[in-house]
Parts: structure tokens; C-alpha cells; sequence
């Protein structure tokens, strides 16, 4: 499949999003994710909402810094809270192994509503 002008621009600006996270989170370390909580003990996605409604609130003032890149720090911050969120969902249970047949074959196997085994992965 031929990439179009429109689907390669789309992944270079991807592409310096994350360039730029990462090398934020290399130098700041896992502040936005873990901070310290010195003074907030806010979680991560609340804070995270927290800077983002500040930000928000200086373009609609008008009072960003002429050296912001505004567009690059929201897009920053709700990546940022999208990790948060699935970092911090839960993970479903892992089904248990059972054998199946003398051979010794394992397989997991998540129980019917009535309580009983699907049997062979099924």
C-alpha cells in the first residue's frame, strides 16, 4: 500500500510527539506518571488534568510564552494521560491452566456461566 502526503505527515507528527515525550521523560524521569507529590497527593490522571486545564486556560486568555510550543504540550499531555489510564486499568484475569489429555498439553481454560471448564481452549 502506496503511503499518501496526508498519511506520512500524520505519522512524522506522531513520530515528534513521541520524540519529544520520551526525551522528557528521560530527562525529567517518570514525573508526569509518578511524581514525587511533595505538596498534591492528586493521582497521576488527576494532575495530569490539572495541567492540561491550565494550559487550556492560557490559550483561551491569551497568555501563553512566545517560546511554547502550546499544540505539542496538549497533544504531550493527553498522551501522556491515555498511558496513565491504561496503565492504570485493570487487567483481566488470566484463565487457569488445565491439561488436556494424557500428553500433558496445557491450554487456559475460562469456565462456562454454569461454573464448568469450556474445555481445549474453547
Amino acid at each position: 500500500m502506496k503511503t499518501t502526503d496526508v498519511q506520512a505527515a500524520i505519522a512524522q507528527v506522531c513520530d515528534d510527539v513521541k520524540r519529544v515525550l520520551l526525551e522528557k521523560n528521560h530527562a525529567y524521569g517518570n514525573s508526569a506518571l509518578a511524581p514525587l507529590r511533595i505538596f498534591s497527593r492528586a493521582d497521576a490522571i488527576e494532575q495530569l488534568n490539572v495541567r492540561i486545564d491550565d494550559k487550556l486556560s492560557r490559550v483561551a486568555r491569551g497568555c501563553e510564552f512566545a517560546s511554547d510550543d502550546t499544540e505539542l504540550d496538549l497533544i504531550g499531555y493527553l498522551v501522556l494521560r491515555r498511558v496513565a489510564q491504561r496503565l492504570a486499568a485493570p487487567r483481566p484475569p488470566e484463565a487457569p491452566l488445565v491439561r488436556i489429555g494424557p500428553g500433558g498439553n496445557f491450554t487456559r481454560d475460562w469456565p462456562h456461566e454454569d461454573g464448568a471448564g469450556q474445555g481445549a481452549g474453547t
